[in-house]
């Protein structure tokens, strides 16, 4: 089913009520050639919905109902539905097979509003669509490749990595402790959109090694002995 010169028949599936309801509403004032004509919280009530099949469904990937979204996307094709995927997670591994069963773009929820709309305007051209961002990190993946950090970031996590506790990083960096710890999470975040778990101080180590914001742990040694790998960081 193609979608006419000007208008783009929409319908969300997401089984968060609040999410829903913020979304339609968004939707509806955002884009003049998107209809909003479909708003449920289940994948059966998009089936059975008297409008379906649209041009574009927005589906919440982490819906709770145990079908495979791979045999979701399959429906939908069938049906001649173009499909925008929305979830919270970011990493690669999952947009990659999201994308691979058929899913036209996918969105992070944490993204910007305005990127939905592109999202769908894309879908329903046949278009793939997924943010910036997130194609920075499947292309970083397949290049075995770091997120990139900045020369701070790099600091914090070369002297956190290397076995110094978070007041001392902060004191030698000339920063408070709560800077520090807040660049401690900017650098895991950074690393978890790539897929990399860095939430153990040792795990952050390992990667500081690899990365080579460090050349060797021999020093170190003490610091495995004290606090295991399943110990989060502080």
């Amino acid at each position: 089913m193609s979608p006419s010169h000007d208008n783009i028949r929409l319908a969300i599936v997401d089984d968060h009520r609040m999410l829903l309801g913020a979304l339609t509403e968004w939707i509806r004032g955002a884009a003049s050639d998107i209809s909003m004509v479909a708003a449920v919280t289940t994948w059966p009530d998009l089936l059975t919905h008297a409008e379906f099949p649209v041009d574009v469904v927005l589906l919440d990937l982490d819906l709770k109902d145990n079908l495979p979204i791979s045999v979701k996307l399959r429906a939908l094709k069938s049906a001649g539905v173009k499909t925008v995927l929305m979830s919270t997670y970011s990493e690669p591994v999952v947009i990659r097979e999201a994308l691979a069963a058929g899913a036209l773009g996918y969105l992070v929820k944490s993204e910007e509003a305005d990127m939905i709309v592109e999202a769908i305007r894309a879908a329903a051209k046949g278009e793939p669509f997924i943010s910036s961002e997130l194609d920075l990190a499947l292309s970083a993946q397949e290049l075995g490749g770091a997120p990139k950090l900045s020369a701070q970031e790099r600091r914090v996590m070369a002297l956190y990595g290397g076995g110094e506790p978070v007041k001392q990083v902060a004191e030698q960096l000339s920063i408070s402790e709560e800077t520090a710890k807040s660049y401690l999470k900017r650098i895991r975040e950074k690393y978890r959109v790539l897929g990399i778990d860095v939430g153990t101080k040792v795990a952050l180590r390992r990667r500081a090694i690899q990365d080579g914001l460090l050349l060797h742990d021999d020093y170190l040694d003490t610091s495995d002995q004290s606090e295991s790998a399943a110990t989060p960081a502080d």
